[in-house]
Protein backbone atom coordinates (compact mmCIF):
# COMPACT_ATOMS: atom_id res chain seq x y z
CA UNK A 1 0.00 0.00 0.00
CA UNK A 2 0.75 3.72 -0.41
CA UNK A 3 0.95 4.01 3.34
CA UNK A 4 4.24 1.82 3.06
CA UNK A 5 5.73 4.87 1.61
CA UNK A 6 5.60 6.00 5.21
CA UNK A 7 7.82 3.13 6.77
CA UNK A 8 10.61 2.88 4.72
CA UNK A 9 12.84 4.78 2.45
CA UNK A 10 12.26 3.51 -1.25
CA UNK A 11 10.62 5.98 -4.03
CA UNK A 12 10.73 4.30 -7.44
CA UNK A 13 13.06 7.25 -8.74
CA UNK A 14 15.49 5.41 -7.26
CA UNK A 15 15.70 2.96 -9.67
CA UNK A 16 18.50 4.23 -11.49
CA UNK A 17 18.60 1.30 -13.46
CA UNK A 18 15.18 1.90 -15.09
CA UNK A 19 16.09 4.72 -16.46
CA UNK A 20 17.84 6.70 -19.83
CA UNK A 21 21.20 8.51 -18.27
CA UNK A 22 20.89 7.40 -14.97
CA UNK A 23 24.57 8.17 -14.11
CA UNK A 24 23.62 12.13 -14.52
CA UNK A 25 19.95 12.44 -14.25
CA UNK A 26 18.73 10.88 -11.12
CA UNK A 27 14.92 11.89 -11.84
CA UNK A 28 12.51 13.75 -14.19
CA UNK A 29 9.45 14.90 -13.09
CA UNK A 30 6.24 16.41 -14.69
CA UNK A 31 3.32 18.68 -12.33
CA UNK A 32 0.45 19.91 -13.41
CA UNK A 33 -1.40 22.77 -12.01
CA UNK A 34 -5.00 22.37 -12.08
CA UNK A 35 -8.32 23.95 -10.09
CA UNK A 36 -11.91 23.55 -10.01
CA UNK A 37 -13.88 26.55 -11.32
CA UNK A 38 -16.57 26.25 -8.29
CA UNK A 39 -13.90 26.70 -4.95
CA UNK A 40 -11.77 29.90 -4.25
CA UNK A 41 -7.72 29.08 -4.65
CA UNK A 42 -6.74 27.70 -1.79
CA UNK A 43 -5.35 30.35 0.53
CA UNK A 44 -9.16 31.45 0.23
CA UNK A 45 -10.64 28.33 1.23
CA UNK A 46 -12.44 28.12 4.53
CA UNK A 47 -13.59 25.25 6.16
CA UNK A 48 -17.05 24.85 5.11
CA UNK A 49 -15.25 25.18 1.24
CA UNK A 50 -12.52 23.35 2.13
CA UNK A 51 -14.80 20.43 3.19
CA UNK A 52 -16.66 20.53 0.10
CA UNK A 53 -13.86 20.16 -1.94
CA UNK A 54 -12.53 17.21 -0.58
CA UNK A 55 -16.28 15.35 -0.43
CA UNK A 56 -16.41 16.51 -4.35
CA UNK A 57 -12.50 15.28 -5.06
CA UNK A 58 -13.18 11.99 -2.94
CA UNK A 59 -16.50 11.19 -5.36
CA UNK A 60 -14.73 12.12 -8.23
CA UNK A 61 -11.58 9.82 -7.47
CA UNK A 62 -14.11 6.95 -6.28
CA UNK A 63 -15.55 7.28 -9.90
CA UNK A 64 -12.35 6.80 -11.75
CA UNK A 65 -10.69 4.32 -9.02
CA UNK A 66 -9.77 1.44 -8.91
CA UNK A 67 -9.64 0.27 -12.61
CA UNK A 68 -8.09 3.72 -14.42
CA UNK A 69 -5.82 4.51 -10.72
CA UNK A 70 -5.36 1.23 -9.51
CA UNK A 71 -3.12 0.83 -5.96
CA UNK A 72 -3.83 4.89 -4.93
CA UNK A 73 -4.25 5.76 -1.44
CA UNK A 74 -5.32 9.24 0.26
CA UNK A 75 -3.41 10.31 3.28
CA UNK A 76 -5.08 13.26 4.73
CA UNK A 77 -2.88 15.69 6.46
CA UNK A 78 -4.93 15.63 9.65
CA UNK A 79 -4.37 12.17 10.14
CA UNK A 80 -0.84 12.68 9.91
CA UNK A 81 2.43 13.67 12.33
CA UNK A 82 4.45 16.40 10.89
CA UNK A 83 6.91 14.13 10.81
CA UNK A 84 4.81 11.67 8.41
CA UNK A 85 4.60 14.57 6.48
CA UNK A 86 8.17 15.25 6.35
CA UNK A 87 8.49 12.22 5.07
CA UNK A 88 6.76 12.51 2.43
CA UNK A 89 8.63 15.74 1.77
CA UNK A 90 11.84 14.06 2.05
CA UNK A 91 10.54 11.79 -0.80
CA UNK A 92 9.62 14.69 -3.02
CA UNK A 93 6.25 13.63 -2.65
CA UNK A 94 4.82 17.05 -1.55
CA UNK A 95 6.39 20.57 -1.39
CA UNK A 96 7.53 22.18 2.29
CA UNK A 97 4.95 24.39 1.99
CA UNK A 98 2.13 22.05 2.09
CA UNK A 99 4.02 19.62 4.33
CA UNK A 100 3.20 23.02 6.97
CA UNK A 101 -0.52 22.33 6.43
CA UNK A 102 -2.31 20.13 8.36
CA UNK A 103 -5.78 20.84 7.95
CA UNK A 104 -8.23 18.58 7.54
CA UNK A 105 -8.58 19.48 3.79
CA UNK A 106 -4.96 19.23 2.35
CA UNK A 107 -3.75 15.79 1.54
CA UNK A 108 -2.13 13.98 -1.05
CA UNK A 109 -3.21 10.98 -3.38
CA UNK A 110 -0.13 8.83 -3.77
CA UNK A 111 0.14 5.29 -5.55
CA UNK A 112 2.27 2.57 -4.20
CA UNK A 113 5.69 3.21 -5.47
CA UNK A 114 5.54 6.81 -5.32
CA UNK A 115 5.94 7.11 -9.30
CA UNK A 116 2.80 9.60 -9.23
CA UNK A 117 0.80 11.57 -6.73
CA UNK A 118 -1.18 14.22 -6.67
CA UNK A 119 -0.89 16.98 -3.77
CA UNK A 120 -4.65 18.39 -2.73
CA UNK A 121 -4.42 21.53 -1.69
CA UNK A 122 -1.13 23.22 -1.84
CA UNK A 123 -0.69 26.09 -4.42
CA UNK A 124 -3.79 25.24 -6.20
CA UNK A 125 -6.25 22.38 -5.88
CA UNK A 126 -4.64 20.03 -7.55
CA UNK A 127 -0.66 19.29 -8.82
CA UNK A 128 -0.76 16.26 -10.46
CA UNK A 129 2.73 14.74 -10.50
CA UNK A 130 4.48 11.95 -11.66
CA UNK A 131 8.22 11.16 -10.69
CA UNK A 132 10.40 8.56 -12.84
CA UNK A 133 14.18 7.42 -12.38
CA UNK A 134 16.66 9.10 -15.53
CA UNK A 135 15.73 10.76 -18.29
CA UNK A 136 12.13 10.06 -19.05
CA UNK A 137 9.96 13.35 -19.24
CA UNK A 138 8.19 12.50 -22.30
CA UNK A 139 6.73 9.09 -20.28
CA UNK A 140 6.23 11.65 -17.13
CA UNK A 141 4.29 14.07 -19.47
CA UNK A 142 2.22 10.72 -20.51
CA UNK A 143 1.48 9.77 -17.75
CA UNK A 144 0.42 12.50 -15.78
CA UNK A 145 -1.91 13.81 -18.82
CA UNK A 146 -4.05 10.23 -18.76
CA UNK A 147 -4.58 11.55 -15.22
CA UNK A 148 -5.15 15.13 -16.52
CA UNK A 149 -7.94 13.47 -18.47
CA UNK A 150 -9.87 11.39 -15.90
CA UNK A 151 -10.04 14.07 -13.32
CA UNK A 152 -11.09 16.76 -15.95
CA UNK A 153 -14.09 14.02 -16.96
CA UNK A 154 -15.26 14.09 -13.64
CA UNK A 155 -14.65 17.79 -12.36
CA UNK A 156 -15.18 21.37 -13.66
CA UNK A 157 -11.41 22.82 -13.99
CA UNK A 158 -11.34 26.41 -13.99
CA UNK A 159 -9.99 27.02 -17.66
CA UNK A 160 -10.29 30.02 -19.81
CA UNK A 161 -9.60 29.75 -23.84
CA UNK A 162 -6.78 32.50 -23.98
CA UNK A 163 -5.22 31.81 -20.82
CA UNK A 164 -5.33 28.61 -20.33
CA UNK A 165 -5.63 26.61 -17.12
CA UNK A 166 -6.19 29.46 -14.34
CA UNK A 167 -4.05 28.80 -11.23
CA UNK A 168 -3.18 30.61 -8.11
CA UNK A 169 0.15 32.01 -9.18
CA UNK A 170 0.40 33.57 -12.29
CA UNK A 171 3.36 32.56 -13.56
CA UNK A 172 2.22 28.64 -14.00
CA UNK A 173 -1.00 29.72 -16.12
CA UNK A 174 -1.41 28.28 -19.57
CA UNK A 175 -0.69 24.91 -19.12
CA UNK A 176 -0.08 24.81 -15.48
CA UNK A 177 3.00 22.26 -16.51
CA UNK A 178 6.67 22.56 -14.89
CA UNK A 179 8.45 19.74 -15.73
CA UNK A 180 12.22 19.34 -14.02
CA UNK A 181 15.07 17.07 -14.20
CA UNK A 182 17.16 16.47 -11.36
CA UNK A 183 21.29 16.44 -12.26
CA UNK A 184 24.14 15.49 -10.75
CA UNK A 185 26.79 17.57 -12.20
CA UNK A 186 29.90 17.64 -10.24
CA UNK A 187 32.12 17.94 -13.46
CA UNK A 188 30.58 20.97 -14.37
CA UNK A 189 31.47 22.32 -10.97
CA UNK A 190 34.91 20.62 -10.83
CA UNK A 191 35.84 22.43 -14.24
CA UNK A 192 34.43 25.95 -13.33
CA UNK A 193 31.55 25.79 -15.60
CA UNK A 194 28.51 25.87 -13.42
CA UNK A 195 28.28 30.19 -13.98
CA UNK A 196 28.56 29.24 -17.73
CA UNK A 197 25.80 26.60 -17.83
CA UNK A 198 23.31 28.65 -15.88
CA UNK A 199 23.40 32.04 -17.92
CA UNK A 200 22.71 29.61 -20.80
CA UNK A 201 19.61 27.81 -19.15
CA UNK A 202 18.39 31.22 -18.13
CA UNK A 203 18.61 32.47 -21.59
CA UNK A 204 16.68 29.39 -22.67
CA UNK A 205 14.23 30.24 -20.35
CA UNK A 206 14.76 27.46 -17.80
CA UNK A 207 15.74 28.07 -13.97
CA UNK A 208 18.14 25.94 -11.55
CA UNK A 209 17.40 25.68 -8.38
CA UNK A 210 18.22 23.30 -5.15
CA UNK A 211 17.16 19.46 -4.36
CA UNK A 212 13.69 20.54 -2.95
CA UNK A 213 12.74 22.73 -5.61
CA UNK A 214 12.28 26.83 -4.98
CA UNK A 215 14.32 28.05 -2.21
CA UNK A 216 16.22 25.44 -1.06
CA UNK A 217 19.70 25.19 -1.42
CA UNK A 218 22.08 23.19 -3.94
CA UNK A 219 24.02 20.42 -1.78
CA UNK A 220 25.86 17.08 -3.57
CA UNK A 221 26.50 18.97 -6.83
CA UNK A 222 23.01 18.23 -7.64
CA UNK A 223 20.76 20.49 -9.47
CA UNK A 224 16.63 20.56 -10.01
CA UNK A 225 16.31 22.16 -13.89
CA UNK A 226 12.69 23.43 -15.09
CA UNK A 227 10.88 25.44 -17.19
CA UNK A 228 10.45 28.60 -16.04
CA UNK A 229 7.42 29.82 -18.70
CA UNK A 230 4.18 28.01 -18.72
CA UNK A 231 1.75 30.49 -20.85
CA UNK A 232 2.11 30.68 -24.65
CA UNK A 233 3.57 27.15 -25.34
CA UNK A 234 1.86 23.36 -25.57
CA UNK A 235 2.75 21.16 -22.99
CA UNK A 236 4.62 18.56 -25.47
CA UNK A 237 6.56 22.18 -26.24
CA UNK A 238 7.76 22.71 -23.10
CA UNK A 239 8.85 18.95 -22.67
CA UNK A 240 10.51 18.79 -25.89
CA UNK A 241 13.00 21.78 -25.37
CA UNK A 242 13.54 20.16 -21.53
CA UNK A 243 14.50 17.18 -22.98
CA UNK A 244 17.12 18.80 -25.34
CA UNK A 245 18.65 20.99 -23.19
CA UNK A 246 19.19 17.96 -20.71
CA UNK A 247 20.85 15.46 -23.26
CA UNK A 248 23.03 18.57 -24.16
CA UNK A 249 24.35 18.69 -20.51
CA UNK A 250 24.20 14.99 -20.18
CA UNK A 251 26.86 14.88 -23.21
CA UNK A 252 29.17 18.15 -21.57
CA UNK A 253 29.29 16.71 -18.06
CA UNK A 254 30.14 13.15 -20.05
CA UNK A 255 32.64 14.86 -21.61
CA UNK A 256 34.45 17.41 -18.87
CA UNK A 257 34.44 13.58 -16.07
CA UNK A 258 36.39 12.02 -19.53
CA UNK A 259 38.70 15.02 -19.57
CA UNK A 260 38.99 15.23 -15.82
CA UNK A 261 39.92 11.37 -15.40
CA UNK A 262 42.33 11.79 -17.84
CA UNK A 263 44.28 14.72 -16.53
CA UNK A 264 43.51 14.05 -13.01
CA UNK A 265 43.61 10.43 -12.00
CA UNK A 266 45.40 10.73 -8.99
CA UNK A 267 43.28 13.54 -7.70
CA UNK A 268 40.08 12.25 -8.77
CA UNK A 269 40.99 8.54 -7.85
CA UNK A 270 42.54 10.47 -4.03
CA UNK A 271 39.21 12.03 -3.97
CA UNK A 272 37.26 9.21 -4.55
CA UNK A 273 39.36 6.72 -1.93
CA UNK A 274 38.96 9.56 0.75
CA UNK A 275 35.03 10.26 0.13
CA UNK A 276 34.91 6.16 1.08
CA UNK A 277 37.19 6.27 3.69
CA UNK A 278 35.50 9.14 5.53
CA UNK A 279 31.95 7.80 4.59
CA UNK A 280 32.62 4.60 5.84
CA UNK A 281 34.20 5.13 9.18
CA UNK A 282 32.96 8.44 10.23
CA UNK A 283 31.26 8.81 13.76
CA UNK A 284 29.30 11.85 13.18
CA UNK A 285 28.39 13.48 9.71
CA UNK A 286 26.65 16.36 9.14
CA UNK A 287 23.76 16.24 6.21
CA UNK A 288 25.92 18.81 4.07
CA UNK A 289 28.92 16.75 4.75
CA UNK A 290 27.37 13.53 3.40
CA UNK A 291 25.40 15.28 0.54
CA UNK A 292 28.89 15.76 -0.64
CA UNK A 293 31.17 13.09 0.06
CA UNK A 294 28.37 10.75 -1.78
CA UNK A 295 28.35 13.14 -4.82
CA UNK A 296 32.21 12.17 -4.88
CA UNK A 297 31.35 8.42 -4.38
CA UNK A 298 28.95 8.70 -6.93
CA UNK A 299 31.06 10.23 -9.42
CA UNK A 300 33.95 7.29 -8.41
CA UNK A 301 31.26 5.11 -9.25
CA UNK A 302 30.21 6.07 -12.39
CA UNK A 303 33.78 6.34 -13.47
CA UNK A 304 34.75 2.72 -12.99
CA UNK A 305 36.78 3.91 -10.18
CA UNK A 306 34.32 2.25 -7.50
CA UNK A 307 33.03 -1.06 -8.67
CA UNK A 308 31.09 -2.77 -5.37
CA UNK A 309 28.76 -0.47 -4.70
CA UNK A 310 25.41 -0.28 -6.72
CA UNK A 311 24.12 3.30 -7.54
CA UNK A 312 20.36 2.44 -6.25
CA UNK A 313 21.79 2.42 -2.72
CA UNK A 314 23.49 6.15 -3.22
CA UNK A 315 19.93 7.10 -3.82
CA UNK A 316 18.20 5.35 -1.45
CA UNK A 317 20.61 7.55 0.90
CA UNK A 318 19.66 10.65 -0.54
CA UNK A 319 16.64 10.14 1.27
CA UNK A 320 17.92 7.73 4.33
CA UNK A 321 19.71 10.39 5.70
CA UNK A 322 17.27 12.77 5.83
CA UNK A 323 16.41 14.43 9.51
CA UNK A 324 12.57 12.86 9.38
CA UNK A 325 13.89 9.39 8.26
CA UNK A 326 16.71 9.18 10.51
CA UNK A 327 14.12 9.89 13.49
CA UNK A 328 11.62 7.05 11.68
CA UNK A 329 14.48 4.75 12.07
CA UNK A 330 15.33 5.87 15.33
CA UNK A 331 12.25 5.52 16.60
CA UNK A 332 12.47 8.57 18.76
CA UNK A 333 12.60 12.67 18.07
CA UNK A 334 16.15 13.64 17.75
CA UNK A 335 18.31 17.01 18.10
CA UNK A 336 20.66 17.73 15.16
CA UNK A 337 24.29 16.13 16.98
CA UNK A 338 21.96 12.92 17.85
CA UNK A 339 20.85 12.84 14.39
CA UNK A 340 24.41 13.03 13.11
CA UNK A 341 25.57 10.43 14.64
CA UNK A 342 22.86 8.30 13.19
CA UNK A 343 23.45 9.64 9.96
CA UNK A 344 26.93 8.22 10.23
CA UNK A 345 26.02 4.78 11.07
CA UNK A 346 23.00 4.67 8.44
CA UNK A 347 25.45 5.28 5.80
CA UNK A 348 28.52 3.25 7.37
CA UNK A 349 26.08 0.50 7.45
CA UNK A 350 24.39 0.63 3.84
CA UNK A 351 27.62 1.23 2.24
CA UNK A 352 29.73 -1.55 4.18
CA UNK A 353 26.93 -4.38 3.84
CA UNK A 354 27.07 -2.90 -0.80
CA UNK A 355 30.55 -4.04 -0.24
CA UNK A 356 30.34 -7.38 1.31
CA UNK A 357 27.66 -8.48 -1.15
Amino acid sequence: MAADLLKDNYVYWMEASKGQDADIVISSRVRLARNLAQFPFPHLLNAEEGERFIQLFKTAWQKISPAAMPGMTLLMFDQLSSLDRQILVEKHLISPGHARNNSDYNGVLVNEDGSLAIMINEEDHLRIQCFLPGLQLEESLDRAQKVDDLLEGELSLAFDERRGYLTACPTNAGTGMRASVMLHLPAFVISGQLNFLFQNISQLGMTVRGLYGEGTEVVGNLFQISNQITLGQTEEDIRSKLTSITMQIVEQERAMRQKIKADMVYQLEDKVGRAYGILTNARVMTSNEAMNLLSDLRLGIDLGIIKDIDVFALNELLVAIRPAHLQRKAGTEMEAFARDIKRAGVIKEKLIRQAQD
